[in-house]
């Protein structure tokens, strides 16, 4: 990317963070933004039940709890009382080890599926009926075998991480010109050194694609299963907070999640580049 541009962008970024900033404090702490609240609620949220204030925090209240947040994340003060680090990690432990997982089945599977018109007929029908469930829905069946809640969550995110990666290696193996498959049996090459040294390089943007993809939907999926299972995780600490009342913390989980799945995303993405670049 051209250096002008790309300094043209992060200003425009910083604007558009300086403008929503301030769109938030103005409606958390201008007139137009009083709320009135019923006394009993407000009461237990600390905050006036007359009409002048909102409920809502501002940013500088947000900022100020994250710093206090970050400044110690990695404290533990028992099963309900642990540091945002602490409960990140635990999330992060459980997308890489059901993303891993799924990875380990789909790849090969997708493999076989790309290559073998027979084997792609025959397993669509089981694709399309299982790929529309949600994987929450698996949830209660989860923990009613394994009886783990964590090794649950972990199910849940291999269900959902398979069938991206499982669809788009199909799709890429299926999709390697004809002429190159044709040359590797002219050599006599066996169907794995087939796989490894022609089909892998040239369907491995679309692979990755899928790996991408599945990253995403891990990340959005565990929030929503930690809330379900408790215990840990960042799901967990969200739902934990609103129990609390704590609307500071759940803003700032909020953030937290979307800027870890960034991270998540933009490590992907580094890879598909590096990749289509070597090739």
């Amino acid at each position: 990317m051209d250096l002008s541009l790309r300094f043209k962008a992060h200003i425009v970024t910083l604007l558009v963070l300086v403008a929503l900033l301030l769109a938030w404090q103005l409606a958390v702490g201008g007139r137009g933004s009083v709320v009135k609240m019923d006394p009993e609620y407000a009461k237990l949220m600390g905050a006036n039940a007359t009409q002048g204030k909102s409920a809502m925090p501002g940013p500088l209240e947000v900022g100020t709890k994250l710093w206090q947040l970050l400044s110690d994340p990695f404290y533990d003060r028992g099963p309900n009382d642990k540091g945002i680090g602490i409960q990140l990690a635990y999330s992060v432990a459980r997308v890489s080890l059901g993303y891993l997982l799924a990875a380990l089945v789909a790849i090969p599977l997708g493999f076989l599926i790309g290559m073998s018109p027979l084997m792609n007929r025959a397993l669509d029908p089981f694709i399309q009926v299982l790929k529309p469930i949600s994987p929450l829905a698996w949830m209660p069946l989860a923990l009613y075998t394994i009886k783990d809640s964590s090794l649950s969550a972990i199910f849940v995110i291999f269900i959902c991480s398979l069938w991206p990666m499982l669809i788009n290696t199909a799709f890429g193996v299926s999709t390697v010109r004809k002429d190159w498959i044709n040359v590797a049996k002219t050599l006599e090459l066996s169907p794995g050194r087939t796989a490894r040294s022609v089909i892998l390089p040239a369907a491995a943007p679309t692979i990755l694609t899928g790996m991408r993809i599945s990253i995403g939907i891990a990340w959005l999926v565990i929030v929503a299963a930690e809330m379900l299972v408790g215990g840990t995780g960042i799901g967990y600490f969200v739902w934990n907070e609103w129990n609390n009342l704590s609307i500071t913390n759940v803003i700032n989980s909020i953030l937290l999640i979307g800027l870890v799945g960034m991270i998540l995303d933009q490590l992907m993405g580094r890879i598909q580049r590096a990749v289509s670049y070597a090739e």
